[in-house]
């Protein structure tokens, strides 16, 4: 017998900061508690928000960026982002996104392969809305 696929309604997903006061929503679409290695985030960044300084040891990170703009730094290199553009950072190396616009958020599909904590992390910390503009670059609004 087949496994059916997973269907998760945009009503079933709760986004989250990590810590509170953080500048970064993040939003779990997919991951270990649904059967799957590999985890799958909406991420937004509010204007001028930024991610701390991380790395993960064992895990590909790959963002690919839906709307707004930002820089990567990773390692000793650094990027800008654009939308339609994808980055990927190899394990273990030491990162950080920030978005670069005052007044725009900035939003990426961020792929953690494997998961190394990264749900647990994100689904421990406060719950944070996701509002019209955010459902909206999902395709979500209604």
């Amino acid at each position: 017998m087949a496994i059916p696929p997973l269907h998760k309604p945009l009503s079933k997903i709760t986004a989250h900061h990590i810590t509170a006061g953080d500048t970064v929503k993040l939003a779990v679409l997919t991951g270990p508690a649904d059967g799957s290695p590999t985890t799958v985030v909406f991420e937004v960044w509010e204007p001028g928000g930024a991610q701390p300084l991380n790395w993960h040891p064992e895990s590909v990170e790959t963002f690919v960026v839906l709307a707004g703009e930002g820089r990567a730094v990773s390692d000793e290199h650094e990027r800008d982002l654009a939308p339609g553009d994808v980055l990927v950072l190899p394990p273990g190396s030491k990162h950080r996104i920030t978005n670069t616009s005052a007044t725009e958020r900035l939003y990426t599909l961020t792929i953690m392969s494997p998961d190394e904590g990264f749900t647990d992390l994100i689904q421990r910390g406060p719950v944070a809305l996701l509002d019209d503009a955010d459902l909206a670059v999902l395709g979500a609004a209604r």
